[in-house]
């Protein structure tokens, strides 16, 4: 084999299989859920760094880049954001859902232990990168924020209450 029919094939395959990739119908339904109730943020700071680090999974205002329209990738992100809407949505709160109550009981805590947001989400999205009094900050906020549903009994209790 010639060292250019080498090449085609090196740089053909991949090339071919990127294209029929793209053929397969999965991860480019970009269309949110219905909205529904919002939580109460504790303070407007809070809601602020929820919307920067938070938002574009667990919300239904989804900032959408294009490579999200490109397979494999688009497969990833929109698993990713149907996941995270499932667990925490801010657009659609229901607290009396056991899995969002429990969710939003551990937002805070997730926030510390830098769980949330995913390592992978911040290397494409740098304006999510918490400092560390941003990051408690919202980590307090959150648990200020969903507190009323850890005192009612949903949802598991916060960080600060793990502690005593």
């Amino acid at each position: 084999m010639t060292p250019s029919h080498r090449f085609l094939v090196f740089a053909g395959v991949p090339l071919a299989l990127m294209f029929a990739l793209q053929l397969v119908p999965y991860g480019r339904d970009h269309s949110a859920p219905a909205d529904g109730a919002r939580p109460g943020w504790s303070s407007a700071a809070t809601e602020e760094l929820a919307r920067r680090a938070c938002f574009d999974c667990h919300s239904n205002e989804t900032r959408w880049p294009w490579y999200s329209n490109v397979a494999p990738v688009s497969w990833r992100i929109s698993h990713h954001v149907r996941e995270g809407r499932e667990h925490l949505n801010f657009s659609a709160f229901d607290p009396a859902a056991e899995k969002v109550a429990d969710a939003a009981g551990e937002a805070g805590e997730s926030v510390t232990k830098r769980t949330m947001p995913p390592a992978d989400y911040l290397l494409a999205h740098p304006e999510a990168r918490l400092t560390s009094a941003e990051r408690e900050a919202l980590a307090t906020g959150l648990d200020a924020t969903f507190a009323g549903y850890v005192e009612s009994g949903h949802g598991h209790e916060g960080r600060e209450a793990k502690a005593h």
